[in-house]
């Protein structure tokens, strides 16, 4: 959840952050929306950042063990060793 009066508050200047926020988002729903005019809903970092949290929990609660990760991780140590260990690999 992103809570603009917290974002406000935690600023340098409250006030002029509101003022420059209601110039640029001037109606009243915009008080609540989950994005501001800098980077608009597409891109907005905070929605991303909930986006991926959430995938990440939907991820976690399908089920996947500790033992089934260990295991990818230790077959994808043994590609990269078989590969040469090189990070940069030309395409």
């Amino acid at each position: 959840e992103f809570r603009w009066e917290d974002q406000f508050n935690l600023g340098l200047d409250p006030e002029t952050a509101r003022k420059y926020h209601d110039e640029t988002l001037p109606k009243e729903a915009h008080k609540t929306a989950h994005f501001c005019s800098m980077c608009g809903p597409k891109f907005c970092s905070m929605k991303i950042s909930q986006d991926i949290r959430r995938d990440a929990q939907a991820q976690n609660d399908a089920g996947g063990s500790l033992a089934e990760a260990e295991a990818g991780m230790a077959a994808m140590s043994e590609k990269f060793r078989a590969g040469g260990s090189v990070v940069e690999v030309k395409v």
